[in-house]
């Protein structure tokens, strides 16, 4: 099998040497050249057709979010971010997501970062996951039109909503892509777990909050729900779902990751189907792994819950969502462009 060629782009020598020398530690990756900046990692995707690329987000002449701009409309490649855990690093690196880049991976110290072996294995593995990643066009930041959807007439004995949503490759578009689209007096509270290490949420939330009608924030330890907001689990923690005298809160916590993951969905979803008083839309998007999938079987055998999986033809990576429609629970499969819809007509 003919390995994964990779283009690794940083304005650091020092940084290029390393990367370069722990990717070519894995038989199965082929760094086929080096760039300095993003106008010099242009002109070598067009020649070299690279299967990956990792991209420094700070760089001269062309930055990593210009450049990852310019390769998806000239020559669409999975990008990697390598990325700063400073406040710009962060915004900068959601900002490098929504034009296209599909992964990240936060560098340990800083820009020149000596003790980046710390994450050389989650290197190798997310240049071998991106390599079968499927690229979609950069999303346009512009809030589009909300769909409008009939009300159904509500029942005295109707229970109230609970919107949960899961994802992880690729998630931040496809969150950016659903998000943006509900209605800002949407009648049940949105919970999201995003794959995220610490230091990168809060960028993701603030920037979704800028863009849609619903409120956007990164969740806090005890709070409690609120129709038409979005509480986005803090990278790094564990978010669950508890209720008190009928009303659902939130709480954080750092027990050990759930199949790899903390924040995890499963620890999500399995913590919400305890809830008894509130009616479930699950939603579970473009993801490596079956991260979730418990979740939704306990969910469905609690009852009162309406799953929803994202659709292949749209997901980034079909992980997750392919691991939960073989539970056979999934009462949807639908495209990203429709999950909003789905979801306001299933409340």
């Amino acid at each position: 099998m003919k390995p994964i060629s990779v283009l690794v782009v940083d304005d650091s020598a020092f940084m290029r040497k390393l990367i370069k020398e722990f990717l070519s530690e894995d038989p199965r990756i082929n760094v086929v050249d080096t760039a300095r900046n993003g106008q010099e990692a242009i002109d070598k995707i067009m020649k070299l057709e690279p299967d990956v690329v990792t991209m420094d987000v700070e760089m001269p002449v062309l930055n990593g979010i210009e450049a990852v701009r310019e390769i998806m409309n000239q020559h669409p490649v999975p990008v990697i971010m390598l990325s700063s855990t400073t406040k710009a690093g962060a915004e900068n690196t959601i900002l490098a997501m929504e034009a296209g880049a599909i992964d990240f991976i936060a560098k340990p110290s800083g820009a020149i970062s000596l003790d980046l072996h710390k994450v050389k294995v989650e290197l190798i593995e997310k240049v071998l996951t991106s390599s079968k990643a499927k690229l979609k066009p950069a999303i346009k930041a512009e809030i589009p039109r909300i769909y409008k959807t009939e009300r159904r007439a509500r029942k005295k004995n109707d229970l109230d909503k609970l919107i949960l949503i899961g994802t992880s490759t690729g998630g931040p578009r496809a969150l950016q892509e659903v998000i943006t689209k509900l209605p800002e007096k949407i009648d049940a509270p949105i919970v999201v777990v995003q794959h995220m290490p610490p230091g990168f949420t809060q960028s993701l939330a603030s920037r979704l909050h800028s863009l849609s009608k619903v409120s956007v924030k990164e969740a806090v330890h005890n709070e409690t729900l609120k129709k038409g907001t979005v509480y986005i689990a803090p990278g790094g923690f564990h978010l669950r779902l508890n209720e008190k005298r009928g009303q659902a809160y939130l709480t954080i916590d750092k027990e050990p990751p759930v199949g790899g993951h903390r924040p995890a969905v499963n620890a999500l979803f399995e913590s919400a189907a305890k809830l008894n008083n509130y009616h479930k839309v699950a939603v579970i998007m473009t993801g490596m792994g079956s991260d979730g999938t418990s979740g939704i079987i306990e969910l469905k055998n609690a009852g009162h819950t309406t799953v929803i999986a994202e659709a292949e033809e749209s997901c980034i990576v079909y992980g997750m969502p392919k691991a939960a429609v073989l539970t056979k629970k999934v009462d949807e499969v639908v495209h990203l462009e429709s999950i909003a819809l789905a979801i306001q007509n299933n409340l």
